[in-house]
């Protein structure tokens, strides 16, 4: 049966599943020590994906939505790759299997912040961004003045794309108020490039920032990607654990 549950956002009515229609990222993909990026993400209940041996990979994102039910807005993420319920994967062989888990994902508009929040428990906060093109593709992200990150990125070898327009399904997870959620997502990319390397991260002072130094970056990215256009579709979020109010 098709999901259609359906939220009211701000007097909006959402109806399951949410589409966006226009979008185009930039990501920066970076190996970190397996045992750092475990740490951080404990709170989740979720295991890091061992990319290589004492590695887990750690993906930092621009997303920016140009058409779709939740608006236009920008989005910045911080992602970790860890295995999916029940699974046990590793190494590289496995790396389209791995899931997503959610870590940071400042936005700059109240819309989506609310729906991310309440629907999908998102862990958005409200943030400020800054994006130049003149001379390749470079963004900074803020809140309340402090610089949490910036990614200058360098140009990257487009991809046929008969190996990308197809659909693709992923799973990705998240935490909020103490409750961990699983969202299956659906995503066509078109206008896609690749390259080794790639990109430059700065960090700033936001503890945002601090968390991903305790992973030991800023370093040589492992991988960039972009997309000149990416389709998606997402579905309610189904609840798998919930911390206890006992003490």
């Amino acid at each position: 049966m098709p999901d259609t549950s359906q939220h009211t956002i701000q007097g909006t009515v959402l109806t399951m599943p949410v589409r966006i229609r226009r979008a185009d990222n930039h990501v920066a993909v970076f190996t970190v020590p397996l045992e750092a990026a475990q740490k951080m993400i404990d709170y989740s209940g979720l295991e890091a994906y061992p990319f290589l041996p004492g590695k887990a990979v750690v993906m930092l994102m621009l997303v920016r939505y140009h058409d779709g039910d939740l608006g236009k807005y920008h989005e910045f993420g911080t992602a970790v790759m860890v295995n999916p319920r029940g699974a046990r994967l590793k190494g590289p062989a496995a790396f389209g299997s791995a899931a997503a888990f959610i870590h940071h994902l400042p936005v700059n508009q109240g819309f989506t912040l609310e729906a991310g929040r309440s629907i999908w428990g998102f862990p958005k906060i409200m943030a400020d961004f800054t994006v130049r093109e003149d001379r390749g593709f470079d963004f900074d992200v803020s809140e309340n003045g402090q610089l949490i990150a910036g990614i200058e990125f360098g140009a990257g070898l487009p991809l046929p794309s008969r190996l990308t327009s197809a659909p693709r399904t992923m799973t990705q997870y998240s935490h909020l108020d103490g409750v961990t959620r699983e969202i299956v997502s659906e995503m066509r990319n078109s206008g896609m490039r690749v390259r080794l390397g790639g990109a430059r991260l700065r960090l700033g002072s936001h503890p945002y920032a601090d968390e991903l130094r305790a992973l030991g970056l800023p370093k040589r990215a492992f991988a960039t990607q972009s997309s000149a256009n990416v389709e998606m579709t997402f579905g309610d979020a189904t609840e798998i654990t919930r911390e206890s109010n006992n003490s």
